[in-house]
């Protein structure tokens, strides 16, 4: 059971790490569409942005209606299981967005974003927050 668990892992992290040329125009696609349906302040402007230039749509989608094919939860999902954040939420989603892991959402497993600045992960996840309805 165990080794079924680490293939299908592996294959997700293949795939999450994979890519297409595409993937930028569909990232900058859904990052205007988003910008310009929800009216977003400059500071969510910032987050989106960061999400638009980073790999974060190939896995997850704004909400259930954008386009794309998501492994990973739909940020309004995540916006309406962690909001309202406390500081340690916003601390805790910061971590694993940094750190990766699993188990919150199934099995898929989300990859390690070691290379992005924590700073700017904070002003996603802060942006990701913003979306609960």
């Amino acid at each position: 059971m165990k080794k079924f668990f680490f293939v299908i892992s592996s294959a997700f992290l293949l795939v999450a790490c994979g890519g297409s040329s595409d993937t930028k125009s569909a990232k900058t696609d859904s990052s205007s569409n988003a910008a310009n349906s929800t009216g977003v302040s400059s500071a969510d402007e910032k987050g989106l942005e960061l999400i638009g230039s980073s790999d974060c749509t190939t896995c997850h989608r704004l909400n259930k209606t954008s386009p794309g094919v998501a492994t990973g939860p739909d940020y309004a999902d995540v916006a309406a299981k962690y909001a309202p954040a406390a500081d340690t939420t916003i601390d805790r989603l910061v971590s694993k967005i940094m750190k990766g892991g699993g188990g919150v959402w199934g099995p898929a497993f989300m990859t390690p974003h070691p290379m992005l600045k924590e700073t700017d992960v904070r002003i996603m996840v802060k942006y990701i927050l913003s979306l609960k309805k």
